[in-house]
């Protein structure tokens, strides 16, 4: 298979004596590393002469799995982050070197519009091979009925980060593997990093630490500004003030893309007629962050949010305390559970809150349901109707939502493969480890169905990530924060708003705190709207920095 276009250019003479003005120029011998696998990406290398191999070491053997000759240059998107090289790179035979440091890399590709673009180009499309074809530094030992399987699985795509998986229930010779790491069936799955730490059933976090996710971030530092949450909101915010170059740091619970990255395509969002993928557009946006030097600490959750005092402090769970001179909440919210019935033991092994890839694969050729009648609904039942047997779309009032975009209503009423069921509630789950019988009852005529339907994807309705915040700014009487206008009186009092200006468009009852997307009252569902409050927000930030 031909590779991408642009994932390994050729610079001319010219490219290179521009880039040579923001790094040094050495020799360097025939075997000599120039990057180790698994230590902090810190330098960028292009070959003057001589060329480099590219090596992905596994235990004790290795692959070579790319070269680059005169004029071609090292890395992929792992430079802009800092985090561990998942390759080793070395010189293959003997020859010259141009070599930038990280942040001359990051300065030349913000103002070098030409070598800009080629670069980021190319560490993408190496990002994405690596990706496709699972060479990493990371193997999965899992199961498909196993939520923490899906878990990680969801949790290493989204942030990024290339993996192989072995399905211990498929995959012959996984007894010998779990044998070679001392591995009993019962704690799958187990994630292997570098090829020697063995981690079972580990978190998010665990996993993050175990591969050096945040390991170049200084969390002592005093921020311009953080932003709590990557999701289209957040990411917006960082691209636009670290483009404006304020120093900013985002930190995210899971991974970049929030609701909206488990959004199997987004048809509606501006300059994509094609549509795009959730996870797509964060990946893009994610980047485009870092490439203007923004910092994203994952798997990471904020706690508590110190308000009374300068610097801002974010409490974080486990302990560290994040200081910014302002902040910008954009934790948007998360899907309602059911509360007729126990869902939580099915979570992951039946019931799901998004529709990519990943879940798709595991309900092929099978009835599933999905619950919730507006847009990421009706997007994930359209996505999941291309290889389901049959989609029902549940929804408790008499029609889909009056929010639903028309296009979506119009393909679900022509597919064959989806029925849409109005006025009707989950009354009951079955199953032992995985759901495998779902009732629903017709609210109208009280009539019970139930189905053998192993898969329940719900999207209905939200409840925004505020639990955090509870005490410091003012919410509304469902949790989400008001700002700016909706902020009353009354409110202002009892924040004992110090300023004499009013609070701006999008500020807390807290002056430097802001709000942005899905957690703020009175928002409007869009992902587009949500990237437009997530730069309007640096506007103001700008005023308070001055004030």
């Amino acid at each position: 298979m031909p590779l991408p276009t642009g994932i390994f250019p050729t610079l001319d003479a010219a490219q290179m004596a521009r880039i040579a003005r923001y790094g040094k120029c050495h020799t360097v011998p025939a075997g000599q590393t120039l990057y180790a696998q698994g230590a902090e990406a810190r330098s960028f290398f292009v070959v003057l002469s001589g060329s480099i191999e590219v090596v992905r070491e596994d235990g004790a053997s290795e692959e070579v799995i790319a070269q680059h000759g005169v004029g071609q240059f090292s890395g992929d998107v792992h430079l802009l982050s800092g985090r561990r090289n998942i390759v080793r790179g070395r010189m293959r035979t003997a020859g010259e070197v141009i070599e930038l440091d990280r942040e001359s890399l990051r300065t030349l590709v913000q103002t070098d519009a030409e070598l800009g673009e080629i670069l980021m180009r190319a560490f993408i499309l190496r990002r994405v091979e690596l990706v496709q074809h699972g060479q990493g530094d990371a193997v999965l030992l899992g199961s498909s009925h196993s939520p923490g399987t899906l878990r990680i699985k969801e949790f290493l795509t989204r942030n990024g980060h290339p993996y192989s998986y072995v399905d211990l229930e498929r995959d012959s010779g996984t007894q010998a593997l779990l044998d070679q790491f001392h591995v009993a069936v019962d704690e799958v799955p187990v994630l292997i990093c570098s090829g020697k730490n063995v981690l079972r059933n580990p978190s998010n976090a665990e996993v993050a630490d175990c591969l050096g996710f945040n390991e170049a971030i200084d969390e002592t530092q005093v921020r311009d500004v953080v932003v709590v949450g990557a999701g289209p909101s957040g990411l917006g915010a960082a691209v636009y003030a670290a483009s404006e170059g304020l120093d900013v740091l985002v930190v995210e619970t899971s991974a970049p893309g929030g609701q909206a990255g488990s959004s199997s395509k987004i048809e509606n969002y501006l300059g994509f007629p094609m549509g795009i993928s959730g996870q797509e557009l964060a990946a893009r946006a994610y980047t485009q962050a870092q490439k203007f030097g923004a910092e994203v600490l994952v798997a990471r959750a904020a706690a508590r949010l110190t308000c009374n005092r300068q610097p801002l402090v974010i409490e974080m769970e486990g302990g560290a305390r994040l200081p910014s001179r302002t902040v910008i909440v954009a934790t948007g919210a998360q899907y309602r559970r059911l509360t007729t019935v126990d869902a939580s033991r099915f979570e992951g092994a039946g019931i799901y809150y998004g529709a990519t890839a990943i879940e798709a694969q595991l309900c092929a050729q099978e009835e599933v349901i999905v619950v919730g009648g507006g847009n990421s609904a009706g997007q994930a039942a359209m996505f999941l109707a291309a290889t389901a047997k049959h989609v029902h779309i549940l929804v408790r009032s008499s029609r889909l939502a009056d929010t639903m975009s028309r296009y979506l209503i119009r393909r679900i009423e022509d597919s064959s493969v989806v029925t849409v069921r109005p006025r009707c509630e989950i009354v009951s789950l079955a199953g032992s480890d995985r759901l495998e019988e779902v009732t629903w009852r017709d609210n109208q005529t009280g009539a019970l169905e139930s189905r053998p339907i192993h898969h329940v994807f719900l999207m209905m309705g939200a409840n925004p990530n505020t639990p955090w915040l509870s005490g410091c700014v003012a919410l509304d009487s469902g949790g989400f924060i008001k700002t700016g206008p909706e902020l009353t009186a009354d409110d202002l009092a009892h924040a004992k708003w110090p300023r004499a200006r009013p609070p701006y468009l999008l500020e807390t009852s807290v002056p430097g705190v802001f709000a942005v997307g899905d957690v703020r009252a009175g928002n409007i569902k869009r992902v587009a709207s949500a990237v437009g409050e997530g730069s309007m927000s640096v506007h103001f930030i700008h005023k308070v920095l001055a004030e």
